[in-house]
């Protein structure tokens, strides 16, 4: 995306006819929220005097310090191209500040750009890049969403299998017109599932584009009578939906990750990176992994999903993989995570996970090639292969527990964040699903 200065921004939305802006931030669960304004306000905007009441948002504020401050970056500031090109949209991404002028801890975005310096003061620049996968279904006679489809298309499927094609190419337009680069588009393994991949960036602007990415998608689908959904798995009997994370670290100007004199192409600091994951991994999985549907895909048993804590080259049943002779462009797929992640929270603990293993050494084990789903436990147990936490509950004990991931969370929001989700599992526990009348009404 463009960066525009303030004056340059001022005569934008004069020259082009923008009246309304947004501005957007995300809560402490990944949802993102947004504040409009008239034209007429655009210098109170960028002068970063725009007031929100903080504790109508879930985990920002109480209500006796509530009053809090939306500072837009100038460098997110976009139109929509799907609203009328008279009277235009446009946005901001914001950052959240106190009265005093101080940031505040509560906002996901300074959670990473907190890490993200740290790893700049190490003279690293983290970047990523995300395979975000959904599901596009029909809505019903009211325009709700349903979890139906009837489409039967697979792994790179084509109109007329693929019905959601034509929806599929409006996002990718819509996103170029936005500035993004999109890498490419593909029907996936399900009926009605789709991926859309777009270029690595910085960990925060990979953040802002997930959040800008799930927002469009959504939208342009509603155009076409279709819902999108990122929930990991919407139905039982169709693959669930991951967000790969692809991970490089640069240092003046060079990938890390590679190393030229080793036998494998992969640097110590890849191999530490990688260790630290692995050391932190059940933690991770509390923000890579935070709804109880999330589980509902890491079950190796139905979707062989990536749970067991191994890494490999080739090996795509492992939970990190590195792509083989990528040179110059290597590479660290996270396997597990899921687009209901909330992508700052989410990108910081990965960060801080992979920084402590560079700053404390952390060894990750020989790779694992074989098929793990093939392994027996006791195989699996003498290679030091474990599974990820079975549940939403399990992976916030982990978290709790884990002073490098909590500490980068902040006491504010590693206690908000880890009350709100084990009472999530609480209320998903105390329900009676269909499920359970159907096995046990008759029998019992």
């Amino acid at each position: 995306m463009e960066a525009y200065s303030k004056e340059e921004i001022l005569k934008f939305v004069e020259e082009e006819d923008v009246e309304f802006i947004r501005l957007q931030f995300t809560d402490m669960f990944g949802t993102m929220k947004n504040m409009a304004v008239t034209k007429s306000q655009l210098t109170k905007v960028i002068e970063n005097k725009c007031i929100f009441d903080g504790s109508l948002i879930e985990g920002f504020a109480r209500i006796e310090e509530s009053d809090m401050y939306l500072y837009p970056d100038l460098s997110t500031f976009v139109t929509f191209p799907w609203r009328p090109q008279t009277g235009k949209v446009a946005r901001f991404i914001c950052d959240i500040y106190r009265p005093d002028g101080k940031r505040f801890e509560g906002d996901p975005r300074y959670v990473l750009q907190k890490v993200q310096d740290e790893a700049k003061g190490m003279g690293y620049t983290f970047e990523v890049g995300p395979e975000c996968e959904f599901f596009l279904f029909n809505t019903d006679e009211s325009g709700n969403p349903t979890t139906e489809t009837s489409e039967k298309a697979g792994y790179f499927d084509l109109a007329p299998l693929d019905t959601g094609e034509n929806a599929r190419r409006d996002m990718v337009m819509m996103l170029e017109d936005m500035g993004f680069e999109v890498v490419s588009s593909e029907h996936e393994k399900s009926p009605a599932q789709h991926e859309i991949d777009f270029m690595f960036d910085e960990g925060i602007k990979t953040a802002d584009n997930i959040q800008t990415f799930k927002f469009a998608v959504k939208t342009i689908a509603r155009r076409h009578g279709l819902h999108a959904t990122f929930m990991p798995k919407p139905r039982g009997d169709f693959n669930g939906s991951g967000m790969h994370l692809n991970f490089s670290m640069n240092k003046d100007g060079r990938n890390i990750f590679y190393s030229k004199d080793s036998v494998d192409g992969l640097s110590d600091e890849a191999k530490y990176f990688i260790g630290g994951l692995m050391s932190h991994v059940n933690a991770l999985t509390a923000l890579t992994n935070p709804t109880v549907n999330s589980y509902k895909r890491l079950n190796p048993g139905i979707d062989k999903a990536p749970v067991y804590t191994a890494w490999s080259f080739t090996n795509r049943t492992a939970l990190i993989r590195v792509p083989s002779n990528m040179k110059e462009h290597t590479r660290i797929d996270f396997r597990s995570p899921d687009s209901s992640a909330n992508p700052y929270l989410a990108l910081a603990a990965c960060l801080a996970a992979g920084l402590d293993g560079i700053k404390n050494r952390i060894d990750p084990g020989l790779p694992v090639e074989r098929n793990i789903f093939e392994m027996s436990s006791a195989e699996r147990k003498t290679n030091g292969i474990k599974t990820l936490p079975g549940s939403l509950l399990e992976a916030m004990d982990a978290l709790e527990c884990d002073d490098v991931i909590r500490g980068v969370l902040g006491s504010d929001i590693a206690g908000k964040y880890i009350a709100a989700k084990r009472a999530e599992y609480a209320a998903y526990s105390a329900n009676v699903s269909q499920w359970e009348v159907d096995e046990y009404l008759s029998k019992i």
